[in-house]
């Protein structure tokens, strides 16, 4: 594994402004307080991803995860912060760099069947971009669609047809297909396999780890499943509220994570044991992204939290080798 990043992230922040509808402005000039309201998706994130790494990125619903892993991807721009691609910021790149940069970073998203085009064929969802990016010649597409197939399971008799004719486990496969056909080199797995049954879900995470070996891919696999995150990843990165809160090795952050969000949170991680044990879930909602809390984002819900927690916002250190954590408890 290189020690290189190939993809880093530096002061990433996205902020989502909604402007008041018909009726608020009316409601504005009538003399209502209504104001444009902005939403604090992803709040200075700092993250590098090594190639050849699984880096895994967990947390609760609403914590930023997509919205930070669409902006690697190159889906959304960044409020503020760059993603830098082997070493070079994204908007630093020249148009060839540029181009393969978008070639070389593919997302396979949570839902396959609002991802696909209801009304292509397998062959051309699959097979169009090779086309348009000059990796295959028309001629070829067909013989380059069967084997794109062939490596994901799928049979290319069924390249004819359309995706509501799969079933779900189907349609993972014709995604990730169509993420490979490209030839890329980091894949962003967002929720990629949530929507599937278990059986199901087991053989697609199978597929991505005989994929990694094949074509020396990197995974940002973003996830809500903190089994299926310690199974495959090689590390994993915690958000809460939109902030990186820690990060380390896989075995190191499961055998004994530092920041309360994130000993809360494994804590709760199903395990097969005969010790009897209480839920003990954390206190209180996860807050607003249109309002997050001043200082620590965790304070409201933190069992250690003091005054510090409220007023200063916690940075990144590391704790241990590889190993960095967002706590005030550890100046202590």
């Amino acid at each position: 594994m290189s020690m290189e990043p190939l993809v880093s992230a530096r002061g990433l922040s996205k902020r989502f402004v909604r402007k008041p509808d018909l009726a608020g402005r009316i409601a504005g000039h009538l003399g209502a307080d209504v104001r444009e309201e902005t939403v604090h998706a992803v709040d200075h994130v700092d993250l590098d991803i090594r190639k050849g790494e699984v880096v895994g990125l967990v947390g609760e619903s609403g914590c930023g995860k997509s919205t930070l892993g669409r902006m690697i991807a190159g889906l959304l721009t960044p409020t503020e912060g760059k993603v830098q691609f082997k070493g070079k910021p994204r908007d630093a790149l020249s148009a060839a760099e540029a181009h393969a940069a978008r070639l070389a970073l593919q997302m396979i998203f949570q839902d396959p069947f609002a991802s696909l085009n209801p009304r292509a064929r397998v062959e051309t969802i699959v097979g169009e971009a090779p086309l348009v990016h000059g990796i295959t010649t028309r001629a070829n597409m067909t013989a380059y669609v069967d084997d794109m197939l062939r490596r994901v399971g799928l049979d290319p008799e069924l390249k004819r047809r359309y995706p509501h004719q799969f079933s779900g486990g189907q349609r993972s496969r014709i995604g990730i297909a169509r993420a490979l056909a490209v030839n890329p080199e980091f894949l962003v797995c967002d929720e990629a396999i949530a929507a599937l049954d278990v059986s199901i879900q087991a053989q697609i995470i199978n597929l991505f780890m005989d994929l990694r070996s094949e074509f020396d891919l990197t995974y940002l696999f973003i996830s809500h499943d903190l089994g299926v995150v310690q199974h495959i990843t090689d590390r994993v990165v915690i958000m809460y509220l939109g902030r990186v809160v820690e990060a380390a090795s896989t075995e190191e952050l499961f055998s004994g994570p530092n920041h309360p969000y994130a000993r809360a949170l494994l804590a709760e991680v199903p395990r097969i044991s005969t010790e009897k044990r209480t839920f003990h879930p954390i206190k209180g909602e996860i807050p607003s992204p249109l309002h997050p809390p001043s200082g620590c984002h965790f304070h409201p819900r933190c069992p250690h939290a003091f005054d510090r927690c409220r007023n200063e916002v916690p940075v990144l250190k590391e704790i241990a080798s590889g190993h960095i954590s967002a706590c005030h408890l550890n100046d202590g």
